[in-house]
């Protein structure tokens, strides 16, 4: 992945192009570490700023940053065939290659399990929502964000925050536990609110419920130890 073409005329890279759309990067680990820790200014800010020696040249970069990776060395951490004898020394290093702080900007870290065979064949016995409804609820909720402070809720502030993602009570003591427990940042604490507050517009619900709250925390789950 090249953040910018080289030579003295800095010209839009791969972040940039992917501005106002999804830059997806597949086995994460493997790119150089010095071009992922320059993901995280973008990240934070929107853009870019990259310096030559005759210029500076600032462009857009505010993209939906999605990753994968897999969860160990050999990729089969976790798998019931126990195919896996990775040691957790290696399992750690390997996901140290992805640093903290861009971690610490990724919002949901999720695991995906192994698909079985009934299920590829016959699909889920749940059912399986449709592109066309998965679209429709997320339209729905992405209007009560944008009524509700006039951007979506990823935009907010961290005055906004205080403001808008209000907790009860007992959902400020399931949060500070989790900070102390898995030593978020307050970066962290901030990213966690918004995306309660979310959950809680896809589930049309006025306020932040500690379920909603609870599934936020629960997409934090590179910040756990192996």
């Amino acid at each position: 992945m090249k953040i910018s073409h080289s030579g003295s005329n800095p010209r839009p890279g791969e972040i940039s192009l992917a501005h106002n759309g999804t830059l997806f990067l597949d086995e994460l680990p493997e790119f150089d570490r010095k071009v992922l820790e320059v993901l995280r200014e973008p990240l934070e800010t929107g853009h870019i700023t990259i310096s030559r020696a005759a210029r500076q040249v600032d462009f857009p970069a505010r993209f939906q940053l999605i990753a994968a990776m897999n969860p160990c060395p050999c990729g089969f951490l976790g798998d019931a065939s126990g195919r896996c004898h990775c040691t957790s020394e290696q399992v750690m290093r390997y996901r140290a290659r992805v640093s903290g702080p861009l971690l610490d900007r990724i919002d949901m870290h999720l695991e995906v399990p192994r698909i079985s065979h009934e299920v590829l064949r016959k699909g889920s016995p749940d059912g399986e929502e449709s592109s066309e409804q998965i679209r429709a609820r997320v339209v729905a909720a992405r209007n009560l964000a944008v009524a509700r402070s006039g951007k979506a809720n990823s935009a907010l502030t961290a005055k906004e925050v205080k403001q808008l993602c209000i907790l009860s009570e007992p959902s400020h003591l399931i949060l500070e536990q989790a900070m102390d427990k898995f030593g978020l940042s307050h970066r962290a604490y901030h990213r966690i609110l918004k995306l309660a507050r979310t959950i809680a517009d896809l589930a049309q619900s006025e306020n932040i419920e500690t379920v909603h709250l609870s599934e936020a925390i629960s997409y934090r789950k590179l910040d756990r130890k192996v």
